[in-house]
């Protein structure tokens, strides 16, 4: 689906995944991932007030590669299977279940991203969580953490936060590919969390809690006992380590995912127990998200790790109501564009503006400060893509004052610019 089909609809080989999924992924302990038409999984107004000073953060992918910004279509669009080029009924083949409302996108365009921080800051979410997968040159890691240093500006450009979850399955592709001996894996992880404290976790616009970065690491631990102690120190910035699912050595607590291979009772009682044992830790990061309907299976990728139902948007709206209804500081969506596991809350074709909605009435509801914008408003950034994918000259001072006016939260006079625009063309 073109950009001008999506305006029309809206008027009516990489093997990264194998090694960011081990199979012992499988059999480890998970958070939860709950269909949430379950007896009692649903918080209800009658809840504790959330904490002040809450952050509602996205997990957010910046692996996607896409013609005609990028020279070639991506692993994650293609899986090495689905063909981008081949186009039925306006919409091209891709490795999701879903389609993006505004195409298949790179993760490299400026415009794309400002789209998609708007977005976010219209809804009412604070920030993102990037998943990021080192320095180094191996598979699309270099791409990757190309992406993110573009993603990161885009967040400082819309007034954003950001945070980074690290995965260390970057390691042990590294030690397969021989470009990393097990013996150095200590150090040279070491090295790279040098440069994130010189480079992000000092910055103004990286999260902190209590003054101290926060940072992720996600996986079932390829680094154990005292590894991330002596991972972390002599960081002039030492982060607040938080870990997939369990407390392990060195963090202060956990952090939540869906593990659909659980199901649904499993998934409820995987939701209870991440909540249970929180209490026990010094901080935690509970998760909210719509679904999990992966197409690995189609592509021939491995089995369906399993499926969450969507539950006609009640799985992200119970979800969401727990995490913000918690003692926790932060609560991070899974995901915001995980378009090949499913989890996305982006518009899709498929579910249009549903889930953001559902953030904005949700976070409205629980959260002390309302926020200033309407489901109407976050059709805007969209349409403003849309009409920058034209590649209008003579409007793109009237454009850029629109973005300005939105990133200022000035929703009214930005809608009239866009409308005029489009009168236009």
């Amino acid at each position: 689906m073109t950009l001008q089909e999506t305006q029309a609809c809206q008027r009516k080989g990489s093997t990264l995944l194998l090694y960011r999924y081990p199979a012992l992924r499988m059999f480890a302990t998970a958070c939860l991932c709950a269909a949430l038409l379950l007896p009692g999984c649903i918080i209800r107004s009658g809840a504790q007030p959330p904490p002040t000073g809450k952050l509602l953060l996205a997990h957010y992918m910046p692996w996607y590669s896409a013609k005609p910004f990028s020279p070639f279509w991506g692993w994650h669009w293609t899986m090495g299977k689905f063909q981008p080029d081949v186009e039925k009924d306006g919409r091209r083949e891709a490795a999701s279940h879903y389609y993006p409302l505004i195409g298949l996108y790179d993760s490299s365009d400026p415009e794309v991203l400002d789209c998609q921080c708007l977005l976010m800051k219209l809804s009412g979410i604070d920030g993102v969580i990037i998943d990021w997968y080192g320095l180094d040159d191996h598979l699309d890691y270099a791409i990757n953490h190309r992406n993110t240093l573009s993603m990161v500006q885009a967040v400082k450009r819309s007034g954003l936060k950001f945070a980074i979850c690290y995965e260390d399955s970057t390691v042990t592709g590294l030690i397969a590919a021989n470009k990393l001996k097990a013996v150095d894996a200590v150090n040279h992880t070491h090295d790279t969390m040098k440069w994130l404290n010189d480079h992000w976790f000092q910055d103004d616009a990286y999260v902190k809690v209590d003054g101290k970065p926060v940072f992720l690491v996600f996986g079932n631990g390829y680094f154990q006992d005292d590894q991330w102690n002596a991972i972390l120190a002599g960081l002039a910035a030492k982060p607040l380590l938080f870990t997939e699912a369990h407390q392990r050595a060195g963090s202060v607590g956990a952090f939540d995912w869906p593990h659909p291979e659980h199901g649904a009772v499993g998934s409820k009682r995987e939701m209870d127990r991440f909540y249970e044992q929180s209490h026990n830790w010094l901080q935690s990061i509970p998760a909210a998200y719509p679904r999990f309907h992966d197409i690995y299976d189609q592509a021939g990728v491995h089995k369906s790790w399993g499926d969450i139902p969507d539950g006609s948007g009640k799985t992200f709206e119970a979800t969401l109501e727990r995490a913000l209804t918690s003692n926790s500081r932060i609560v991070q969506i899974a995901t915001w564009n995980d378009w090949g596991e499913g989890t996305q809350i982006e518009p899709s074709a498929e579910f249009g503006y549903r889930d953001l909605e559902a953030v904005q009435r949700v976070r409205n509801q629980l959260l002390p400060s309302r926020l200033p914008y309407s489901p109407a408003d976050l059709r805007l950034p969209v349409r403003l893509l849309i009409l920058e994918k034209r590649n209008t000259a003579g409007a793109k001072a009237r454009l850029d004052q629109a973005k300005s006016m939105l990133t200022a939260g000035n929703t009214q006079e930005a809608g009239k610019i866009i409308t005029e625009v489009e009168t236009w063309l």
